[in-house]
């Protein structure tokens, strides 16, 4: 890793400002080897960019895939419910028309029941009436011949 620090610069100033030269040269040397092993280079820098980036790239695209996925997941629930729902409908459907059919057999009955009855009535009406008319005119008769 080369850094932009003038170490020659640094241990010349050092030396001016009344430190002696050996130290000088071991401070400007500590400073670089720290700088060495703690700094990151430009380089460096944009080799973790260009990862981060990759990796981006990869979660984005299994997320993609994921959300695909999920998506003709649900559209396939989505099919399988309106298949289901038609079905039942038309099971309903068909209940109904059964439920109607027996509905109207049954009313037929009923009405066919009814007329009957009425026949029925009818008649035992016209001999009932026919007897009452009998008797009247026997009356009639008894009590015009009795007076």
């Amino acid at each position: 890793m080369s850094l932009m620090f003038d170490s020659l610069a640094y241990a010349k100033k050092l030396k001016a400002a009344g430190v002696p030269e050996a130290q000088a040269e071991i401070q400007a040397e500590t400073i670089v080897e720290w700088m060495e092993d703690r700094l990151a280079t430009k380089l460096e820098l944009e080799q973790v960019r260009a990862d981060l980036k990759r990796d981006i790239e990869s979660v984005r695209s299994e997320l993609k895939r994921d959300i695909e996925s999920v998506r003709l997941e649900l559209k396939r629930d989505i099919e399988s419910v309106r298949s289901e729902l038609k079905r039942d409908i038309e099971s309903v459907r068909a209940d109904l028309k059964r439920d109607i059919k027996e509905l109207d057999v049954k009313i037929e009955s009923v009405r066919s029941d009814l007329k009957r009855d009425i026949k029925e009535l009818e008649q035992r009406m016209v001999i009932k009436l026919g007897s009452l008319m009998f008797v009247a005119v026997g009356a009639m008769a008894a009590l015009v011949k009795l007076l």
